[in-house]
């Protein structure tokens, strides 16, 4: 007896000082063994994993693979369009326009028209979340002078954009704007904070997406532009700041009918976000960026790549709190590795400015405005 004892005691004791695993961390609202998950995560539809023979081939791919786990159906609508409201500004006119995005959703949408130079070329602008749902459309686009929510967009405009509103901006410019809330900001809510869990749950449940339904929504937006008789629609660009930027290079991954892209402050990866601490691991408005299953096949750059061989400016500051420098300049060296793949390097420019933090202030828009005035071929008064 003495001796079957000693026995299970050997047996046992290992497993009694082993630490239990299969948790939920004390620190966040990761599972204890999050790095081992990461560790097993290859990518397999990227570039880098060496799948595919041509970048043609992989890109038609990635851009399928995006594509379903959009889980939203491609539909036929009548976007039924109507002018609600003008106003005459300094070389341009704002119009507040009504249109039928999709089945579901008739919007309102704010559109630049310059007051000459049709047919124009034309961009998208693609608006931030910043926890701030009052405003939408409206961060990028000055609102009317009788609008409620021009106090609003002021605060907005101050903090990010040094005080522009890059709507107006790009109309001064010649070109044709036209900015409209994702479901949840301005006119098509205000969700609340807490909800957003709740909300994207509840897609889900109805088998399919809050971020599919938002990236298959801008695509909407694309082609309601492009069929505008004063857009020249070969000249067409989406740009974004924060999860705009997001939704721009998504874009440009999802369809070639943009024609250029620019995302300022918002391109990382997964193994330098999925930590503590970062913004993206409390859900909630993750969820806006959240694509069910896509992680498992395509890394954040891998995505943005999709955008490939067309022109697409990248800006991110080496200060920015919600994106870690070194995921920034890794993601910017797998974008680099697709654009050389289809021997169009110089359509890619990647830019970190060290001194800036999460914005998108005069410098940077400077940047993008002359960068764009290349891609569209456009001449402006300087």
């Amino acid at each position: 007896m003495a001796l079957i004892r000693i026995v299970l005691g050997v047996l046992i004791l290992p497993f009694s000082v082993m630490a239990q695993t299969g948790s939920v961390r004390a620190d966040s609202p990761l599972p204890d063994f999050y790095q081992q998950l990461q560790q097993q995560q290859h990518y397999p539809a990227s570039w880098t994993a060496g799948n595919f023979a041509t970048p043609a081939l992989w890109r038609e791919n990635g851009r399928n693979l995006l594509r379903q786990s959009l889980l939203w159906p491609a539909e036929s609508v009548d976007f039924a369009p109507v002018l609600e409201k003008t106003e005459q500004r300094q070389g341009y006119q704002a119009e507040l326009w009504s249109v039928q995005l999709t089945t579901y959703s008739r919007i309102k949408l704010l559109l630049l028209r310059p007051a000459q130079g049709a047919p124009y070329p034309a961009v998208l602008l693609l608006h931030d979340h910043g926890a701030r749902f009052d405003i939408g459309k409206e961060k990028m686009i000055r609102p009317f002078a009788d609008d409620p929510k021009l106090i609003s967009a002021a605060q907005w405009s101050d903090r990010y954009f040094s005080g522009n509103f890059v709507g107006d901006e790009l109309a001064k410019r010649g070109y044709l704007v036209v900015a409209a809330d994702t479901l949840g900001w301005s006119d098509r809510g205000p969700v609340e904070f807490s909800q957003q869990q709740a909300l994207a749950s509840n897609f889900l449940l109805m088998g399919r997406s809050l971020a599919g339904m938002a990236a298959y929504e801008d695509l909407q937006l694309v082609r309601y532009i492009r069929q505008l008789p004063a857009v020249d629609n070969t000249r067409v660009a989406a740009l974004g700041f924060s999860m705009g930027a997001f939704r721009a290079w998504q874009l440009a991954a999802l369809t070639d009918d943009i024609k250029a892209g620019i995302a300022v402050a918002w391109l990382n990866r997964y193994q330098h976000m999925l930590v503590p601490g970062n913004n993206i691991i409390g859900g909630q408005s993750a969820f806006y960026m959240l694509h069910p299953g896509l992680a498992g096949h395509l890394d954040i750059p891998d995505v943005a790549s999709l955008a490939a061989p067309k022109a697409m400016l990248f800006i991110n500051g080496g200060k920015d709190k919600l994106m870690p420098i070194a995921g920034v300049n890794s993601a910017y060296q797998r974008l680099a590795e697709v654009w050389q793949a289809f021997s169009t390097a110089e359509a890619l420019t990647t830019t970190l400015w060290p001194e800036y933090g999460h914005e998108f202030n005069a410098t940077q828009q400077q940047q993008a405005y002359n960068w764009l005035e290349q891609q569209l071929q456009i001449q402006t008064e300087k």
